[in-house]
């Protein structure tokens, strides 16, 4: 009996765990509980972990793809420039010997040119024969007695024309003065005859070698070693050395002249300015390597245009405030901030350039990648594309009276720059930023107010581009000499630039227009007599007329 109430209570044992069991095994499963949820926490921290290295890593890849597409942007850019022509022909234009695609891209272009917009292109009329100014030699090609026997009459007619060249040649001029002696009293005296003045007074070459050597130099962009080679081909030992001494000394000699220039220039209410670097060597303070600056102003009333030229060593805003001291009116530049400063002291009104824009447009064009024939055209052909328009209008205009031009900016003009000035701020933010194609629109936007300002007054052009061609000279001759060796030289630089460029700019042939003053200049002891010496103001033909005759 009780072996049977023992094994019972072993029974129940078995069946029903204590409490404290129970208690062990719930706290043993919490246990576990915390484990797998610890391990969890870890995975989702390693996970979150890894996700974030991702997401950097993701970013890292873009942001050097980003950097790639640039520096491959920039890298097609700078080769372009180094080395492809300089021309801002669009990569769709076709080649010039690709007819057929260059008769479609212009068939393409023009189908993009609203019908008021185009302008039908004037046929060029052929000139036949040379200009009437040159001289000519009469040669008569004869029959033989022979042949013209029993001849009824006979006759000449013009079978051809040919331009013969005649090489420039030097001479030496021999002044002999003669003297008289006349005998007073027992005392002798003479008198001699007068001697013609000298701009230079004592120098061997005559106004006309010296206006061969300012021409040569800043109108053509000879450097001076190669006049030198080219007097010694004719006969003549004439060195560098003296010819940059001349050079120096002309600047004195042209500074009356050029400042009657600046006080017709800045009686004007239109002016257009530029800068451009020049390297001069041995000036005070200054590295050799660092960058000078050669200053041009364009403008001044429309029959007297005045081109003058100012080194400087800086390129702040001072020198504009200097340079346009009592001008009032319109100055047309491009985005640099250097003519912040003048605007704002002298209250004048600034206006922008288009050739800029449009340049830097172009420039995005020419570094993006090659495309396939037939793609889309990118944001920056586009671009240029709405410009075009606007520089159409201008052609279509150029004839036209000041009032007329106005009237037709306004009612042409102005929505086509509504209309692209909408077009860059809708596509400013799907292009890459810091690419070629969203600084050129950054540029746009942010000189918009400049660049519709042309369209105020019919006078007015669409771009700088009168005194970008007046400085292209210097630019092309600087390319020859490279550097100006002090800054008298580089002073003397500017001032025959400015001769030379008003003289064109007045429609003059330069050499001519040097020698004349060189020839007079000596002798204008007056004001009325310098006046006489402006390039509007001289007789336009050949100045051999009123001057003396020698050199």
């Amino acid at each position: 009996m009780k072996k049977a109430i023992k094994t019972q209570q072993n029974q129940r044992n078995d069946a029903a765990p204590t409490v404290q069991e129970l208690l062990a095994l719930l706290a043993e499963k919490n246990q576990k509980i915390e484990e797998q949820d610890r391990q969890l926490e870890e995975k989702d921290t390693l996970l979150n972990a890894q996700q974030k290295h991702l997401g950097d890593k993701e970013k890292l890849i873009n942001k050097q793809q980003k950097t790639i597409q640039l520096m491959e942007e920039q890298l097609r850019l700078a080769t372009l420039r180094k080395f492809a022509a300089s021309s801002e022909k669009m990569p769709w234009q076709g080649d010039f010997f690709d007819e057929v695609e260059l008769e479609e891209a212009l068939v393409e272009l023009e189908d993009d040119v609203p019908e008021e917009d185009r302008v039908i292109p004037r046929k060029k009329k052929r000139n036949r024969g040379f200009s009437d100014k040159l001289p000519r030699e009469q040669i008569f090609l004869r029959l033989s007695d022979e042949d013209k026997a029993d001849a009824i009459k006979t006759f000449f007619t013009k079978v051809k024309e040919e331009l013969e060249f005649i090489p420039a040649q030097l001479k030496v001029l021999e002044f002999w003065q003669e003297k008289a002696v006349f005998e007073d009293d027992g005392e002798e005296s003479i008198i001699a005859a007068q001697r013609p003045t000298h701009p230079l007074g004592k120098c061997f070459a005559t106004p006309s070698l010296l206006a061969h050597i300012v021409t040569a130099k800043y109108a053509d962009g000879l450097p001076l070693y190669r006049t030198e080679n080219i007097l010694k081909r004719y006969g003549a030992d004439v060195s560098r050395t003296n010819m940059a001494n001349w050079v120096i000394r002309l600047e004195n000699v042209f500074k009356p002249l050029i400042n009657l220039m600046r006080e017709v220039q800045l009686e004007s209410d239109y002016l257009q300015a530029d800068e451009s670097r020049i390297q001069v060597l041995k000036e005070s303070g200054k590295p050799a390597t660092s960058d000078k600056w050669m200053w041009v102003v364009r403008g001044g009333p429309p029959d007297t245009p005045v081109v003058l030229f100012e080194y400087d060593t800086s390129r702040s805003g001072d020198v504009p405030v200097r340079l346009l001291e009592g001008f009032c009116g319109f100055l047309q530049t491009d985005g640099y901030a250097g003519y912040n400063k003048v605007c704002e002291e002298n209250d004048i009104i600034r206006i922008g350039c288009w050739d800029h824009c449009r340049r830097k447009f172009v420039e995005a064009v020419r570094a993006a990648p090659t495309k396939k024939k037939g793609a889309k055209r990118s944001k920056a052909e586009q671009a240029v594309l709405q410009i075009r328009k606007l520089y159409a209008v201008e052609k279509s205009i150029k004839e036209l009276d000041v009032s007329e031009k106005n009237r037709i900016r306004q009612e042409k003009s102005l929505p086509l720059l509504e209309e692209f000035k909408l077009w860059l701020k809708q596509n400013k933010g799907k292009v890459l930023k810091d690419s070629q194609t969203y600084t050129a629109i950054n540029y746009c936007l942010n000189q918009w107010d400049y660049l519709i300002a042309y369209c105020e007054d019919g006078r007015l052009n669409i771009s700088n581009a009168l005194a970008e061609n007046a400085i292209r000279p210097f630019a092309v001759g600087r390319r020859a000499w490279l550097f100006a060796d002090t800054p008298k030289g580089a002073c003397a630089s500017a001032a025959c630039y400015s001769l030379v460029e008003t003289a064109k700019a007045n429609g003059l042939e330069p050499y001519a227009y040097i020698r004349h003053v060189l020839l007079n200049i000596a002798d204008a002891d007056t004001v009325e007599k310098l006046e006489a010496l402006l390039p509007w103001n001289v007789d336009q033909e050949p100045f051999s007329k009123n001057v003396p005759q020698y050199g």
